[in-house]
């Protein structure tokens, strides 16, 4: 009894829960073989010290021999049982832990605002957005966002002050990945916009834009292919809005450095005679809008059925990258005002520590080119209807912080007889994590 009373005083000591939450399995079987140790010079022990019987001292000790290795054997199995349950328990929740990633970023905005006929804008505004993915499955993620700003679907920019006020915070993203077809990807939900945009530029989607709806991404490194069907009002009794997007282009690699994407897209908004589906009854971004002469409102004046055309061409020059880029649509529906294009070019990369970059482009997108409500929210100051030039540069302090300056020579409001000068100046400190 002694010694099983020191086994099981051991094991509880050893392979307690707070004990194992410290331990690695190599430290579990190094003790595991130090009780195996203790066990066989317990049984010498006791041997030595139990008292000879006059009748059968051989046969008793036989005997007791075998009960203590019984109990002994029934303690480490016990302890084994433990051990790995609580093991397993440990693996399960680590396990649990790496099927979820965080991600994010942080942005302070300080900008300035030159409106021809109107005064100044000086304000600053934060960004602030955060995202989990988790893995259900080895083929099936979901994931959920979170960001500042209000309802507007193409920022999340808050300006700040209000005397310290609390500020909103909205739902971003909330979707879900299937990838159980090779290089495929299906999507549904709110999830980030993944259609091709050369150097991410604005010209028919915002960078904050997140579509909602189903979607499908088809990518083997050299063909890509992209499919999205969105709801630009989901509720049948505001009267349902929806949007077909359809795209596909191919990658051509040009010696180490050189690579060549390009492709064409189709998009279907049939939205004449539909009310605005975001802001006030007035809002159109640009786009031209009648009177519905039944109800009085003011509506959408055409379809927008876009036909795109990009390219991104990408190599190096002086041992830094270079891109140069454009894109191109035109509205098949409107009978003026129907086009929209963008060139540029941008030197260097500031992804690196102590790494810059300079940017460059011009663009015209006249006010039935697209919707006005998706496009780029800064250029112009957001919508359709404008022109002009934008030049950046960006260094970086950090490989996850940097500082940006934009600087946009725009005219707007091109349909009317008498447009109007628009400059912006903005100024960033960028950060992320993940």
């Amino acid at each position: 009894m002694q010694k099983l009373a020191i086994l099981l005083g051991l094991g509880i000591l050893i392979f307690s829960q707070a004990a194992l939450a410290q331990v690695s399995e190599e430290e579990i079987r190094a003790l595991r073989a130090q009780i195996e140790m203790l066990t066989q010079r317990l049984d010498e022990l006791e041997r030595q010290s139990r008292p000879a019987s006059p009748s059968s001292p051989q046969a008793e000790a036989a005997t007791g021999a075998a009960s203590m290795d019984a109990l002994a054997d029934s303690a480490d199995a016990k302890i084994d049982q433990a051990v790995e349950a609580e093991v397993d328990e440990q693996m399960a929740a680590l396990s649990w832990a790496e099927r979820m990633r965080w991600n994010g970023d942080f942005r302070y905005r300080y900008e300035n605002i030159q409106t021809e006929g109107e005064e100044d804008r000086n304000r600053s505004r934060i960004r602030a957005r955060a995202h989990l993915e988790a893995d259900v499955t080895p083929t099936v993620q979901v994931g959920f966002g979170l960001a500042t700003g209000g309802e507007d679907p193409v920022s999340a920019n808050q300006t700040i002050g209000g005397g310290g006020s609390k500020k909103e915070i909205n739902l971003d993203l909330a979707y879900f990945d299937w990838s159980g077809l090779a290089d495929t990807h299906v999507l549904g939900g709110k999830f980030e916009n993944y259609l091709v945009r050369p150097d991410k530029n604005g010209l028919l989607w915002d960078g904050d834009w997140r579509p909602e709806g189903l979607g499908i991404a088809w990518n083997n490194g050299r063909f890509f292919a992209h499919g999205l069907g969105t709801w630009l009002e989901g509720d049948s009794r505001n009267g349902t809005e929806f949007a077909w997007v359809a795209q596909a282009g191919m990658n051509i690699a040009f010696g180490d450095s050189g690579n060549l994407l390009f492709g064409a897209g189709y998009n279907l908004f049939d939205i004449a005679g539909a009310i605005p589906v975001y802001g006030d009854p007035d809002d159109f971004y640009g786009n031209s809008y009648v009177t519905d002469p039944v109800t009085g409102d003011l509506v959408f004046a055409y379809d927008y059925r876009q036909v795109q055309a990009f390219a991104e061409y990408a190599f190096r020059l002086g041992g830094q990258p270079v891109v140069l880029f454009a894109d191109y649509v035109v509205n098949t529906e409107a009978d003026e005002n129907d086009t929209g294009y963008l060139f540029g070019a941008r030197y260097g990369s500031a992804k690196a520590r102590g790494t810059w970059d300079l940017g460059w482009f011009y663009e015209k997108l006249e006010a039935d080119a697209v919707v006005g409500l998706l496009t780029d929210s800064d250029f112009g100051g957001g919508g359709t209807d404008s022109k002009g030039h934008v030049f950046s540069g960006t260094y970086a302090f950090h490989d996850n912080w940097n500082f940006k300056l934009t600087y946009f020579l725009n005219e707007i409001e091109l349909a009317s007889d008498d447009p109007r000068d628009f400059d912006r100046l903005m100024l960033d400190l960028n950060f992320k994590y993940k």
